[in-house]
Parts: C-alpha cells; sequence; structure tokens
C-alpha cells in the first residue's frame, strides 16, 4: 500500500498536541487592523482546540 500523503494546508494551519487535540488560529487577524480594537486583536491572537466534530476531518487530513 502506498503512503497516505499529508495535507500541506491542513499541516501550516493545525497543529497537534500531547493528547491527541489539535490547537488552531482565529480568523480575522490578518488585515483591516486600524479599525479593530485592542481588546479583539488581542483576542484574535490566542490559540484554542478544534472541536471534537471538526477534529475527526483534521485527523484524516495529517495522518502521521
Amino acid at each position: 500500500m502506498p503512503k497516505i500523503k499529508t495535507r500541506k494546508a491542513a499541516a501550516k494551519r493545525y497543529k497537534k498536541t500531547g493528547s491527541g487535540n489539535f490547537l488552531r488560529h482565529r480568523a480575522y487577524k490578518g488585515h483591516l487592523l486600524r479599525k479593530k480594537s485592542n481588546k479583539q486583536k488581542r483576542r484574535l491572537s490566542t490559540t484554542l482546540c478544534v472541536t471534537v466534530s471538526d477534529s475527526k476531518a483534521i485527523k484524516l487530513m495529517l495522518p502521521y
């Protein structure tokens, strides 16, 4: 059987933790930052865990 390829777009966006969960960054911090408050930009900088329903699809994209 051939190896399963890793989806490189998913590998750049998600990071796997030691317990098997996935971490992701929040959206809306790429541009148009002058109109956003410091509080909003600080909140968008944090990372959070991916939900269980989405992590099943990410596990298929990141097999290794």
